[in-house]
């Protein structure tokens, strides 16, 4: 998710390039430039990011092209000869740069101009974002709900749509956002997950605890399952989920505590497998009980029990 700039002209929504007679552009100033600094074709040929044949075919195409020689060559003599601009290739040169400057400002202006129209705004925001993401969706920010971990964020989009984006606690302070701004979700293929069994979480574990049997199997230790923390069932539904919460917080700082002892000793490996355990841990687990004690608290107990029947 992204947050919509400012009025601010940071972007560039109208683009040119300069080109005299068709033919005379920037790079062609460019070398010109370099060969009035420098007196020497080499010289000025590495400055703009030429090899010498380039360089030279470029001033053969602009003397050739141009009612005036513009460069001019000398060779031997007392300083070694070299390679000067002639009075018309100066006068080129100053007509450019005199372009150059009127041509920034107009394009300035008409970027300024488009800045402060939110209409245009709205149409062309689309064609700035450069991404890979398959689906961009425009919307507004009508709530933010924070937990321990995660927040959700409402987005209502122009259909009149509504879209819950998670997003961790810390990305939402660095995002600065607030309800009332506009936003981009961008959604990726691979992060669409369709659940049709809601048992899917018991399977989850259940591969948690074997990838983390065999590592230490692997590295030559003993799991022991014989400790088991004590269980904290619940009496209600809300009571339920909350404890289920607060052991899903838990994990979530102990997942954190090992990885940064695996990351001390330099054991990569392990520390991945225990990152795609707090990735379930914190986008899917954590993630739904939050969902749904939030549904509590702004529907009630009794319509949230009848939701889930």
């Amino acid at each position: 998710m992204s947050k919509k700039s400012n009025n601010k002209v940071t972007t560039n929504w109208v683009e040119g390039e300069l080109r005299l007679v068709g033919t005379l552009d920037s790079r062609m100033i460019d070398l010109l430039r370099a060969i009035d600094q420098s007196g020497s074709i080499n010289k000025a040929a590495k400055q703009v990011g030429l090899s010498y044949k380039g360089a030279w075919q470029m001033i053969e195409r602009a003397n050739n092209l141009a009612p005036k020689v513009l460069i001019t060559t000398t060779t031997g003599g007392s300083k070694g000869g070299g390679t000067c601009l002639t009075a018309a290739g100066q006068s080129l040169l100053r007509l450019f740069t005199r372009l150059e400057q009127q041509h920034a400002e107009f394009l300035q202006q008409l970027n300024q101009s488009l800045a402060e129209d939110p209409d245009m705004q709205m149409l062309l925001k689309r064609l700035v974002i450069k991404t890979s993401a398959t689906n961009q969706l425009f919307g507004i920010i009508t709530a933010i709900q924070k937990g321990a971990v995660n927040a959700e964020i409402l987005v209502e989009l122009k259909g009149g749509e509504q879209i819950v984006a998670s997003l961790a606690l810390t990305e939402l302070k660095r995002l600065e956002l607030s309800i009332g701004d506009d936003v981009v979700m961008l959604i990726n293929d691979p992060e669409i997950i369709i659940n049709t069994d809601p048992s899917h979480e018991v399977q989850d574990e259940t591969n948690h605890a074997d990838a983390l049997i065999k590592r230490i199997l692997f590295l030559e230790g003993t799991p022991d399952l014989s400790m088991r923390d004590p269980l904290h069932v619940g009496s209600t539904v809300e009571e339920m989920l909350k404890n289920d919460l607060a052991l899903e917080l838990q994990v979530v700082a102990a997942l954190r505590k090992v990885m940064a002892c695996c990351e001390s000793v330099q054991d990569y490996q392990t520390r991945e497998i225990l990152q795609a355990l707090l990735k379930d841990t914190e986008n899917d687990h954590t993630h739904w009980l939050e969902q749904q004690l939030g549904m509590i608290e702004r529907i009630g107990l009794q319509n949230y029990l009848q939701s889930q029947m």
